[in-house]
């Protein structure tokens, strides 16, 4: 009896990922002796002696991969739900390692990184996931299969999956949304787009592309993607923005102009005169004013900048407090410029009340403002 059931327990196994088309599921045939210790276990109402019960448990059935597998599990929810979440994680790898194609156990550990706020494993197991469900449609058909029956069974096996595959697009999205390194968001943002070519997230993936590159000043990179994201999209704001920021910093030959063609571009598109604007496009024209306001002022043409700049901080004051301070500190100079040291003063006093990267600098431009006035009395 126990051969025979050793035999079924054995065809099951060979069995599983062909029925799930590269996808497993833990499955321990009832009546098996694996089950009979793993009911007995489930019984136990000490969770210490529970633990204990699935460690003595893993090393009696430690050449049974699902066994391994599913006590590894158990194990890793056990102390998840103590909070020991380094634990529970460990135990979750070795579940994983078992069973590597299973997304029940990919799902559980992308849900338990979320729980420790682990972004890293939060992303690789969600990527682990996406790539288990890709390879349903990379594996070799079965001889004894037409190559309709073929097709039927790996588009119902994608159905079955797409759940879980959403759940780890979603995921990895909202890891990369989360990492605070550009270079790493950069990296995530590669992996992403390999793993998840149709997720529907192509605007949103591009903003962060674009902002991870501008934080590290890759600007060839950055315009590549930013033009890139235009000829799709002509009227992408982000993109745009992107382009005028990058050009108004640049050194190349013709950047300036480039920087005022995309800001204007930006103005345009934003629309945000209108009634309807919200936060969002007054803060892109608000920025795009900005950069003009920047330009004309590297041009040596004061009263244009002042203009660019009087209307960037209407647009910004209330709706973002640091790129009003950048307007606001750029404004000042204008002004100090042409020795209208009131207006500077004016401006430059309500910008330095703004905590972050411009209060210094700010803050300094004031102080020399305040000290050219002193002089003039």
């Amino acid at each position: 009896m126990k051969t025979t059931r050793a035999r079924l327990f054995t065809l099951l196994l060979s069995l599983a990922p062909l029925a799930y088309s590269q996808v497993e599921k833990l499955a321990i045939p009832a009546g098996t002796p694996e089950d009979k210790d793993l009911t007995t276990i489930g019984s136990e109402p000490d969770a210490n002696k529970k633990l204990q019960m699935y460690q003595d448990f893993l090393a009696k059935y430690a050449s049974n991969p699902v066994a391994v597998a599913y006590a590894n599990w158990q194990l890793s929810q056990s102390y998840q739900t103590t909070g020991d979440f380094a634990k529970a994680i460990e135990c979750g790898d070795k579940a994983v390692a078992a069973s590597p194609h299973n997304l029940d156990l990919l799902t559980s550990q992308v849900m338990l990184a979320q729980q420790a706020k682990d972004n890293a494993r939060q992303f690789r197991y969600s990527l682990d996931g996406g790539a288990v469900y890709n390879s349903i449609a990379k594996q070799a058909k079965p001889a004894d299969l037409s190559d309709e029956q073929f097709a039927s069974n790996i588009a119902a096996a994608k159905e079955a999956n797409r759940g879980a595959y959403e759940f780890f697009q979603n995921a990895a999205f909202n890891a990369i949304a989360a990492e605070n390194n550009s270079t790493t968001r950069m990296d995530y943002i590669d992996q992403f787009k390999t793993t998840f070519p149709q997720s529907g997230m192509d605007d949103q993936i591009a903003n962060y592309a674009m902002l991870s590159l501008a934080e590290l000043k890759d600007t060839k990179r950055l315009v590549a993607y930013a033009e890139k994201v235009l000829a799709g999209n002509p009227e992408d704001e982000g993109a745009l923005l992107m382009l005028a920021n990058a050009y108004v910093d640049s050194s190349e030959p013709g950047a300036l102009g480039k920087a005022v063609t995309y800001a204007q571009r930006t103005i345009v598109t934003a629309k945000a005169e209108q009634p309807d604007a919200d936060r969002s496009r007054k803060v892109s024209a608000g920025v795009a004013h900005s950069i003009l306001g920047r330009v004309y002022a590297k041009q040596e043409k004061t009263v244009p900048s002042i203009t660019e700049l009087k209307s960037a901080i209407a647009l910004l004051k209330g709706q973002d407090e640091q790129q009003y301070a950048v307007s606001a500190y750029f404004l000042g100079w204008d002004y100090a410029k042409l020795n209208r040291l009131t207006e500077a003063r004016a401006v430059l006093t309500d910008a330095a009340k703004i905590p972050g990267p411009m209060q210094p600098p700010v803050k300094d431009l004031l102080t020399k403002v305040n000290s050219a006035r002193a002089a003039g009395k």
